[in-house]
């Protein structure tokens, strides 16, 4: 499965919001692809270190699923990394979770990785302040398939913000990644982030 296919492998980008069942839905996946024999490739970016456990990066989801992985810096090259590899059928399939966090010169590597093996990425679209990640931007151009995951807000209607609480109140400003911060969130539709960021700026 190594060689170049005639008919190249294709690119997937599965988005959600948080808590939408992405990275439970890469896993199971990867469970999938190595129930049929095959070898399953799983990174992330490195930013993303929740669940990681002495120094043992690890793709973890809400419902307990878990499953130890690599991982990439934003410096890394995935062609470099992984491409000698997939050229030489070591691995059948790439999953990426957390696919946000790639910078767009990466995605552009995932997607020369499928001359090899499909590359299915899974990640949030928008950042809290409802604007495209620099990787999820890239997908959406390069991608070959693009598919929603959907959630549920809180009032019934279908989620598609991810809304930042900070001290218990709906925030839009401060950098993208915190790293150690005390925020936490909740995805939501449209009209339930704009009541709560109104209500937090009333607050504060």
């Amino acid at each position: 499965m190594g060689e170049l296919r005639k008919n190249a492998s294709r690119l997937y980008f599965k988005y959600g919001t948080m808590g939408s069942s992405k990275s439970a839905q890469a896993l199971m996946c990867k469970f999938n692809y190595e129930q049929k024999g095959m070898k399953v490739l799983l990174v992330k970016p490195s930013v993303d270190n929740r669940g990681d456990e002495n120094d043992k990066p690890k793709v973890r989801s809400r419902i307990g699923l878990e499953c130890e992985c690599e991982t990439v810096s934003p410096d890394d090259d995935f062609e470099k990394l992984f491409g000698k590899q997939c050229k030489e059928g070591v691995y059948d399939c790439i999953i990426v979770d957390e696919a946000q966090f790639c910078t767009e010169k990466q995605v552009d590597q995932l997607k020369q990785l499928t001359r090899f093996v499909p590359v299915l990425c899974y990640g949030l679209l928008t950042d809290f302040k409802c604007k495209l990640f620099e990787g999820s931007k890239r997908l959406v151009e390069l991608a070959d398939s693009l598919q929603e995951i959907k959630s549920v807000c809180r009032c019934g209607r279908k989620s598609n913000i991810n809304a930042r609480f900070v001290d218990g109140h709906c925030v839009d400003d401060g950098p993208v990644v915190l790293i150690g911060g005390d925020e936490s969130y909740e995805n939501m539709c449209y009209w339930c982030w704009q009541k709560e960021l109104k209500k937090g700026k009333e607050k504060g």
